[in-house]
């Protein structure tokens, strides 16, 4: 077994070893595994039948997962991104009355937009374009991103309507104190240097969880997966041809180019992936498995699916090879049969895990050039729009932008070509389009 790992995942070579690999799996299974109660929920609210769409979403995620692993070798995890499913569920079907067959081909032809585009090329070239400066931030945003959910998860913070802001929430919640006891324990294990920190640390969190009443033990542990019939082939391709719903068609497709790409460069400069010039080598077998799994996905009413920033954690756990991905997908399939048991994981036990990946993110942003305008500023419009409009788009978009316009004002325009501007026109209209989704 073990030479079967060496062959397939080349572990030596990337200095780790098997179970360092299952664990960083887990630990990234376990700090996902949230979308097993929140994109259901959120699906249901627009119709669609909740058992249905938990089977299918594990089965994708499974082998999306899976075929991350398998084809690329890393450690990164796929499923619904969150504002695909708020677009898909709220946005259009709630809200703008798409019917649920005409949203489902709209993603179709958003995957397949996404295939064409690896497939010929484009989308490496859009990826040259991008300049250093921006690629060294989009850690440090995907970090930040990342550092706020966690806190947002924990209750730490919270919308504040009267300030226009995040706030503090209420510090005196149960959730709160199991999430700072839960970092504790985390911060211990890892000046420790104890392997597996992350993982224990949930588990130490959901326990302690139960007699404060945060983690809620199920009522049973075994359940048998629902049909995925109601959900399959729910699909109105002539409906999406209708212009009307191009926006919409660009705000799945966007999103799902530059959160995958942001995911991929912060995650993989997280693991130590990346070149010198930023780039992470390899980079179009994930750009593969993501546009492939999106359009698949779309055949069982499964909003885009895309790499998750959640992987992080497990880098952080030391998973640097595509076995972390495999183990992640095979306990999201083994989990289908007792949801009720990993449901029971409290976000408060999850959440200092992300908390403390988003931190060490930042390291990135020693190597910027802080004499330059023309990269830190689009640097910093980058981890801010990241992190707090909570859309790795919008910050890729808002420093291109800028990026290309402070080169124009300096006058440095040789160091500018075609590309540059044609994309700094694409992200404009990306901006028109999402606003009037909205």
């Amino acid at each position: 077994m073990n030479s079967f790992f060496e062959r397939q995942f080349r572990l030596q070579e990337n200095h780790t070893t098997a179970t360092t690999e299952v664990i960083a799996g887990l630990t990234t299974f376990a700090t996902m595994g949230y979308v097993l109660a929140v994109v259901p929920h959120m699906m249901g609210e627009a119709g669609v039948p909740t058992g249905a769409m938990l089977t299918g979403m594990v089965l994708m995620i499974f082998a999306a997962t899976m075929a991350m692993g398998l084809y690329t070798n890393r450690p990164f995890a796929l499923a619904p991104g969150m504002g695909s499913v708020a677009i898909f569920s709220i946005t259009m079907v709630q809200l703008q009355n798409v019917p649920i067959g005409v949203a489902s081909a709209i993603v179709f032809l958003s995957g397949l937009l996404f295939i064409i585009v690896t497939v010929l090329g484009i989308r490496k070239a859009i990826v040259m374009t991008i300049p250093r400066g921006i690629k060294i931030s989009i850690g440090a945003g995907v970090g930040i991103f990342l550092a706020v959910i966690g806190m947002r998860n924990a209750k730490l913070l919270a919308a504040n309507a009267k300030k226009v802001a995040l706030s503090f929430g209420d510090l005196t919640q149960p959730v709160v104190l199991l999430a700072a006891i839960t970092f504790i324990i985390l911060l211990v294990l890892s000046a420790r240097k104890v392997r597996g920190g992350a993982l224990i640390s949930i588990l130490a969190g959901t326990v302690i969880g139960i007699p404060m009443g945060v983690t809620k033990l199920p009522e049973s542990i075994f359940r048998i997966p629902d049909s995925i019939a109601p959900i399959f082939f729910n699909f109105d391709l002539g409906g999406a041809l209708n212009l009307a719903y191009l926006p919409f068609l660009f705000a799945f497709f966007l999103p799902d180019f530059f959160s995958s790409f942001g995911t991929a460069i912060g995650i993989g400069g997280k693991a130590g992936f990346l070149d010198k010039n930023g780039d992470l080598p390899g980079l179009d077998k994930v750009f593969h498995v993501d546009s492939i799994a999106a359009t698949i996905g779309s055949l069982f009413t499964i909003p885009v699916l895309i790499t998750y920033l959640e992987s992080g954690a497990g880098v952080e756990a030391g998973g640097r090879t595509g076995l972390t991905a495999c183990t992640t997908a095979v306990a999201f399939l083994l989990i289908l049969a007792v949801t009720p048991l990993a449901l029971m994981i409290p976000a408060a036990a999850t959440a200092p895990v992300l908390i403390y990946v988003g931190v060490s993110m930042m390291a990135g942003m020693r190597n910027l050039d802080y004499t330059d305008i023309a990269e830190y500023i689009p640097a910093f419009l980058c981890v801010a729009f990241t992190a707090f409009t909570f859309n790795i788009a919008n910050g890729i978009s808002v420093a291109f932008i800028s990026f290309v316009i402070i080169k124009l004002a300096m006058g440095r325009t040789a160091e500018l070509h075609k590309g540059h501007y044609l994309l700094a026109l694409l992200l404009a209209y990306y901006f028109y389009a999402i606003a009037g989704v909205k």
